[in-house]
């Protein structure tokens, strides 16, 4: 995994996310990460495997609508294989057994939820690790790198620890958990040109194909492409300086109500 030298503002950002996964490993009992095979989830997993040697110290988990692109899939075999990984896909629930309320896109997403909340059940994992940027979202721009979560994995954004001087606080109820976003300081630009300049395999749907490409993967039914020419890392990251458009502007659900995404948030969404 040996690489050329990071610029300095990557190395870094690499170095506070290692140290953040070392943290939580060394001071919860049972932690679990999320793979969703995205860009940020990869570069995270590429970061976990270089602070522990090579290794995944704790369990990987895809939680699987049945949803996601084939690309997706054909993408996690591949790296399953080439990276000797062991990955728990954990189904997730029908959409009839979430949030009724919630519009229609929103209760595709909110599956994931409920079927993170049963994997917590059952395996009585006390810190999930996940790869959430602030960037992405203003109301993930309130998460801590530390984020409990209530014994129902809800989330109360106005009961969050402070975080000075790089402390961080692992302290949860029983039944409850804590939630450990290491890429909370990254931004979408600083993933991409982490992975170019790592060489992080990456799904090819974020590569532009006869003038769009997937800006952010989600479930197939509720994920579109944008208008775009990017067809390298290159490309992006130069596309990236200079658009003020969003990136979830090709999730279904961000667009479908104001408060839409926030109460998936808030009931325990990722």
């Amino acid at each position: 995994m040996t690489r050329a030298q990071l610029p300095d503002d990557l190395e870094a950002l690499e170095s506070q996310s290692i140290y953040i996964l070392r943290e939580a490993f060394a001071r919860v009992e049972k932690p679990a990460m999320l793979w969703s095979i995205g860009k940020d989830s990869t570069a995270l997993l590429w970061m976990v495997r270089k602070a522990f040697l090579g290794e995944v110290p704790f369990p990987l988990v895809l939680l699987d609508t049945g949803m996601e692109f084939a690309e997706v899939y054909a993408f996690r075999d591949r790296i399953v294989r080439e990276w000797g990984l062991t990955v728990r896909n954990e189904s997730c629930p029908p959409e009839s057994g979430v949030d009724q309320s919630l519009p229609p896109a929103a209760r595709h997403a909110a599956r994931k939820s409920a079927g993170l909340r049963a994997l917590l059940e059952r395996e009585r994992y006390d810190a999930v690790i996940l790869g959430i940027r602030r960037d992405e979202q203003a109301i993930r721009a309130k998460e801590r790198i530390f984020s409990p979560r209530n014994s129902d994995g809800s989330w109360d954004p106005q009961r969050q620890p402070p975080e000075l001087w790089d402390y961080y606080s692992t302290e949860v109820p029983d039944g409850a958990h804590v939630r450990v976003h290491p890429l909370l300081h990254w931004t979408e630009r600083d993933i991409w040109r982490y992975t170019q300049a790592e060489e992080i395999p990456f799904v090819p749907l974020y590569l532009a194909r006869n003038g769009q490409r997937y800006r952010s993967l989600g479930e197939s039914n509720i994920t579109f492409p944008i208008r775009s020419d990017a067809d390298t890392i290159e490309k992006i990251v130069a596309e990236l300086a200079a658009t003020h458009e969003p990136e979830r502007a090709g999730r279904a659900m961000d667009g479908e109500s104001e408060d839409a995404f926030e109460r998936l948030r808030a009931g325990g969404y990722m």
